[in-house]
């Protein structure tokens, strides 16, 4: 089977995409560019994982939604939630903070572009990467999502696209360790809500990243492959 990976070059949907890569094709890499403040950090890992994958990568532009405002993953003027640690798992400050970063449908509007790409391109699958962490305050990250999802590309698409998430039943530890065990490029991931020149350390992406990777025994690992790669 041949598939498009939306590739945001999040943890996520980079182990996603290598996942799938051991049953399906990929025929194209899709980011998305919709005003985030961490596109430029985004879209160079996606890029660079792309090139690592061997696939082609496409950036696709969405700037109306610029237009729905609210959000501070877009907003100049909104702070994004710095939780600590211990309220990772406090589902009253989990449900602020994704209140606070949430866009309009954004996940199903991916999937959507997605789907045509797929089309188009004669491909089946489409690779999203969601995890079963972040489904507990984001729905639009939950295998009851994709399964929804793919009830109604079977109407809207006609090869049945359907969507796959490969790390969907799993937390970031996980996908941390699965990353590890199969020597994945996690040097070149970008998992901050901000577009600094490194990442932030305090938003709530950069929080679970990091908790993961400790939780995973993958400190030592990451930093020698980060080592290695910047003298590559």
């Amino acid at each position: 089977m041949k598939s498009v990976l939306l590739l945001s070059g999040g943890l996520d949907s980079t182990v996603a995409a290598y996942m799938a890569k051991e049953t399906t094709e990929p025929i194209l890499a899709l980011s998305f560019d919709y005003g985030q403040k961490a596109r430029r950090r985004e879209l160079a890992a996606a890029y660079a994982l792309a090139s690592r994958l061997g696939v082609p990568h496409r950036t696709v532009f969405l700037p109306f939604f610029n237009h729905l405002g609210g959000s501070a993953l877009m907003e100049p003027g909104l702070d994004l939630p710095h939780p600590g640690r211990g309220e990772l798992d406090d589902q009253v400050h989990a449900k602020a903070s994704a209140a606070a970063v949430w866009v309009p449908n954004r996940n199903g509007i991916f999937i959507a572009v997605g789907a045509a790409w797929a089309e188009a391109e004669g491909a089946d699958v489409l690779v999203v990467g969601f995890n079963a962490e972040e489904a507990r305050t984001f729905p639009d990250n939950s295998v009851e999502f994709v399964l929804a999802q793919n009830d109604a590309l079977g109407y809207s698409t006609r090869n049945a696209v359907q969507v796959v998430s490969p790390t969907a039943t799993l937390d970031k530890r996980a996908i941390v360790a699965h990353a590890m065990a199969k020597d994945l490029p996690l040097e070149w991931v970008w998992s901050c809500y901000d577009g600094g020149d490194d990442p932030c350390g305090v938003c709530e992406s950069c929080r679970r990243f990091d908790r993961a990777v400790e939780a995973a025994g993958a400190a030592d690992w990451l930093d020698a492959r980060r080592e290695k790669g910047s003298k590559s």
